[in-house]
């Protein structure tokens, strides 16, 4: 298939959440009753647009994948003062409104996090979780969370510690909605605002003509309404996420590339110590770094990490 090629736009769904909010969601890949239910918790800034895998790779994987915009991007409502764990909520009005009773979920970047909150919320509905170069919570004791970490982004987290320290404190709308302007104009001046901090591999990612569309539609999508949900993002992930890492029971994936310099390799590590030291079965928590590749490099890896989640899936069904 061409680069250029694309997979037809599927109708975007309206679902309510329990308080009666807006949630956009697409659902694409297999329409097997049967197949495999993964939930994509997406970027910061992003949408549901992905990037996401060809259908005929969900086909092959016999998954079918829902994504959706979180609150404040894309099509969705705003909900002020929302936690991490509020995604949770959010995955279960979505989950049960498409008839899902067991499910896994996947997050990339902001969206591990948040990937971790559906776990936790309802883990007894989720088979399996893996979290692609997501981040530790702000108050992770004996991590550096910063450490390592291009400029723009410790500029960013750092005004968000400031406006959640103090609501009148502004100093992140101002930056990030300034963003989100300039990024409704041009989708495509994102990745020109990163370029200067991509890691060799991430600039090879991102030069691919089909990830490069992918990447500024979902842009596009995030900021139609503003940046109100890459603000709220912000502050969420770093305030208390609302959730204890001991509520994820099922079997998690971590994948971080070595190269990172968006969410540096030791927050996977620290996840990693501390999903483990509260279970029985420390072989439930998989982790695999890769030397060579970087942040963007989770993107090119979502299949293998949706095809681990299928096979761990069935595992599941076996007990």
């Amino acid at each position: 298939m061409a680069d250029d090629e694309r997979d037809a736009p599927q109708p975007t769904l309206v679902v309510r959440s329990a308080d009666g909010r807006r949630l956009a969601v697409d659902v694409v890949g297999d329409p097997d009753p049967h197949a495999l239910t993964v939930f994509l918790m997406h970027g910061m800034p992003g949408s549901r647009l992905g990037p996401r895998p060809r259908d005929f790779v969900l086909y092959r994987l016999g998954i079918r994948l829902v994504s959706y915009d979180r609150p404040g991007y894309g099509q969705s409502s705003r909900s002020r003062h929302r936690s991490v764990f509020d995604a949770g909520a959010d995955v279960v009005a979505i989950a049960n409104e498409l008839g899902i009773e067991e499910y896994a979920v996947v997050g990339r970047s902001a969206g591990g996090p948040h990937a971790l909150a559906v776990a936790a919320y309802a883990p007894e509905r989720v088979t399996g979780a893996a979290v692609l170069v997501g981040s530790a919570p702000s108050d992770a004791q004996g991590l550096e969370w910063f450490e390592g970490m291009v400029d723009s982004n410790q500029e960013a987290y750092s005004a968000a510690d400031r406006q959640v320290a103090d609501e009148s404190e502004l100093v992140l709308t101002a930056v990030l909605q300034a963003r989100a302007n300039e990024v409704a104009e041009n989708p495509a001046s994102m990745i020109t605002q990163l370029r200067g901090d991509l890691a060799p591999s991430d600039r090879r990612v991102v030069e691919s003509p089909a990830l490069r569309t992918l990447l500024t539609d979902t842009y596009a999508e995030a900021v139609r309404d503003g940046g109100q949900g890459w603000i709220d993002d912000a502050l969420a992930l770093r305030s208390n996420w609302g959730f204890k890492l001991s509520r994820v029971t099922c079997p998690v994936l971590l994948w971080h590339g070595m190269d990172d310099r968006f969410v540096p390799v030791a927050h996977t590590e620290w996840l990693a110590d501390r999903l483990r030291e509260t279970r029985m079965d420390a072989d439930s928590v998989a982790v695999r770094i890769e030397s060579g590749i970087a942040h963007f490099g989770a993107m090119e890896i979502l299949p293998e990490a949706l095809g681990w989640l299928s096979r761990n899936a069935r595992r599941h069904s076996r007990r």
